[in-house]
């Protein structure tokens, strides 16, 4: 009698063929919008676009099989002048077996330096200086089911030059207030995957109008930029967590010019059975441990070889 005998690959960890793991996949934020020297203020971008499976569906990775990782830069806030702020960068996870992972960068913050086309689409939307075609800009685009990756950034509908807030993944940017307020940005989303909780993709707040009250709108939770008080500009979107950058404050017409923060770039989080982990890696953070995980970060582009 003869027996048949099949080969399995063996991670450095011991596993013997396929392994599953989670991921959180988060893209650069937009940046927020800037003034021309105007009192107008300018709007609050939208964070970069969430994925992620933490908690639910693991997906399988395959022995030997490369999976490459794009991490998202973030959106750079326009200098005064004619030009716009521009969007935060895609992040995704590519490799044969797995349905590929893309989040949008997060959409910029409109601004008062040349025709109004409202805040821009992405993960998250900007918050815009009108309404309508003028108004925020849209989220989850392109969308993403059955969670959508991020949502809509607010409208200028009060009294005054005012903006709206960058949306973040879980609350829609806000709308500028009925006594002149700046808007918020919208609030992330808490992840533990790493083993610790935080909070990503907030939207950024709109700057304050130079008529109206101070503060700047206040980012959201998840590393959203302020917006930007009376004649300052916005601050920027926090690194590594795909906030939106805040737009800038209005300033003394014609004699102060500010600007919209920068966004911050995305991260791309693996979390990998120890028993499986290769080490075969590049581009990575030091990698930790949490129970029996690896965890694996990104702050730009790598590769795992499972």
């Amino acid at each position: 009698m003869s027996f048949g005998y099949q080969v399995l690959g063996f991670g450095s960890g011991g596993a013997v063929g396929p392994y599953e793991i989670e991921y959180l996949v988060v893209a650069g934020g937009g940046a927020g919008g800037s003034t021309q020297c105007s009192s107008a203020s300018s709007g609050g971008a939208g964070a970069g676009g969430y994925l992620t499976n933490f908690g639910g569906t693991a997906i399988e990775l395959t022995n030997g099989e490369t999976y490459t990782i794009v991490v998202g830069a973030g959106g750079v806030g326009a200098t005064t002048g004619s030009a716009s702020s521009t969007p935060g960068e895609l992040s995704s996870l590519v490799g044969t077996g797995i349905s590929t992972v893309t989040a949008a960068g997060g959409g910029q913050g409109d601004s008062y330096t040349g025709p109004d086309v409202g805040g821009g689409d992405g993960g998250s939307g900007g918050g815009g200086i009108g309404t309508g075609a003028n108004g925020g800009g849209a989220g989850n685009t392109p969308a993403t089911s059955p969670v959508a990756q991020g949502q809509d950034g607010g409208d200028h509908v009060g009294p005054g030059q005012n903006a709206g807030g960058g949306g973040g993944h879980t609350g829609a940017g806000s709308n500028d207030g009925p006594a002149g307020q700046a808007a918020a940005g919208g609030d992330g989303t808490s992840n533990s995957i790493t083993g610790s909780a935080l909070d990503y993709a907030g939207g950024g707040g709109s700057g304050a109008g130079y008529y109206g009250p101070d503060p700047g709108g206040s980012g959201g939770d998840g590393g959203g930029g302020n917006g930007g008080n009376h004649g300052a500009n916005g601050s920027v979107g926090t690194a590594n967590l795909g906030g939106g950058g805040g737009g800038g404050g209005g300033g003394p017409p014609g004699s102060v010019c500010t600007s919209g923060g920068n966004g911050g770039a995305g991260i791309v989080i693996l979390r990998i059975p120890t028993s499986g982990y290769t080490g075969n890696v590049t581009g990575n953070e030091t990698p930790t441990t949490d129970g029996s995980y690896t965890v694996v970060k990104w702050h730009g582009d790598g590769t795992y070889i499972a």
